[in-house]
């Protein structure tokens, strides 16, 4: 469906489809509107079921077109059981959405196609994106594939492979003095004086609507129903609360009979001001500046953080904050367990997931899926010192008989 209508999330105002993204009236943030009733009377299950595998199968619920030319296919990525990750932790019908499978790796992947049709039918030749590392490398492959120009705008200090990879898909890398908030403000001045499409600034009711995908294609994995728990790592929380926005439209439209699911946020604790709203209580998420080497997760005033906050409340969830050390055991856990490497972002959320486990706000036979969102070699230094190191030997079979023979004592 393509976007006719945005509409203000805060006091109703609705505006004709464009890159803008705050209300005139009150500067509340915009979003799409959809035609629900003339959705229900399409034949959507069909629809997707013959679509491609990828986020375009949901193309009736999208707010912009795939081009085939320059699409690389984000999304339909495997809903794995995780049996012995569950065993651990207590948990007998765990699934872990595993999107690091992407194109690039995460699931920016997902928003990023949709803002980069948006950018394409606005016209634009230039896109650009304040990044913590995975939206980098997504905008600069995307418009690499698009032929489009790509600047990418990173605070200073992120993970070497994720400075490394934007420029090698031909992007220009921008590394500001500050952190992610800093860049973010930069951008949204950048995006006033250019006529460039940044994704996460002028074209983010278009670029936002991507993470709803996550919540449909887990629906249509589990055979068109709502797990019972969500667990999602929180940034801006954009993506928490589009995978519930993914679930209620398709209970909206007719694809879900009920979504009863409760929705969890993990934010690591050197960054976690919607994890403190949460705790204390409070409506207001306040800023903080972030210490954590959890990057990708580290944004201080988070755009969607109110709404997160609003989600988990409405749906009996809860925000968890999680120590760097236990992430890093999340992601030794989760590698251990079921042979996935996710980055520190996923062991934030295995943290936590691990958290509502032991204090019994997860059930040990309810239907529950964790979102993992990114690979863990962009950020393999963060578990360094934590991982035994190499038997190093000469070339020889007494050497190695000597060192086996010292791991068992």
């Amino acid at each position: 469906m393509i976007a006719q209508r945005l509409r203000c999330r805060e006091c109703g105002a609705e505006y004709a489809a464009g890159p803008i993204y705050v209300c005139e009236n009150c500067v509340g943030p915009l979003e799409v509107v959809y035609d629900y009733d003339a959705l229900t009377r399409r034949p959507l299950r069909e629809e997707i079921a013959s679509g491609p595998s990828s986020i375009w199968r949901y193309q009736a619920l999208l707010p912009a077109s795939r081009v085939p030319e320059v699409d690389l296919a984000p999304g339909w990525t495997p809903l794995v059981r995780a049996t012995r990750l569950g065993r651990e932790l207590g948990l007998e019908r765990l699934y872990i959405k595993n999107d690091t499978v992407n194109p690039t790796w995460s699931f920016k992947d997902r928003v990023v196609a949709v803002a980069i049709a948006a950018a394409l039918r606005f016209g634009y030749q230039v896109v650009a994106c304040a990044s913590t590392g995975n939206l980098a490398h997504a905008v600069a492959a995307h418009a690499a594939r698009a032929g489009l120009r790509a600047w990418v705008f990173i605070p200073r200090g992120l993970e070497r492979a994720k400075v490394l990879a934007a420029p090698a898909y031909g992007a220009t890398l921008v590394e500001v003095d500050g952190t992610y908030d800093d860049v973010n403000r930069l951008c949204a001045e950048i995006a006033d004086q250019h006529r460039w499409a940044f994704v996460n600034v002028n074209l983010r009711p278009y670029y936002a609507e991507g993470g709803k995908t996550l919540g449909y294609e887990v629906a249509e994995q589990l055979g068109w129903r709502a797990p019972d728990h969500v667990v999602v790592p929180v940034a801006s929380g954009s993506l928490m609360v589009k995978i519930h926005k993914g679930l209620a439209e398709l209970h909206r439209v007719g694809l879900l009979p009920a979504v009863p699911t409760r929705v969890h946020g993990a934010q690591a604790a050197g960054c976690a001001p919607v994890a403190e709203a949460f705790s204390s209580r409070s409506h207001e998420v306040r800023p903080v500046r972030p210490q954590t080497i959890v990057r990708s997760l580290a944004i201080g005033s988070p755009a969607d953080g109110r709404y997160a906050l609003r989600v988990a409340r409405d749906t009996g969830g809860a925000i968890v904050a999680v120590s760097d050390e236990e992430a890093v055991d999340g992601m030794q856990l989760l590698a251990r367990t079921e042979g996935m490497f996710a980055e520190t972002a996923g062991g934030v959320t295995v943290a936590a997931l691990r958290s509502l486990a032991r204090q019994g706000v997860i059930g040990p036979d309810q239907l529950v899926v964790a979102y993992i969102t990114g690979a863990g070699l962009k950020t393999a230094e963060a578990i360094a010192d934590a991982v035994a190191p190499p038997l190093r030997i000469a070339p020889s079979l007494r050497e190695f008989e000597r060192a086996a023979a010292s791991l068992t004592g």
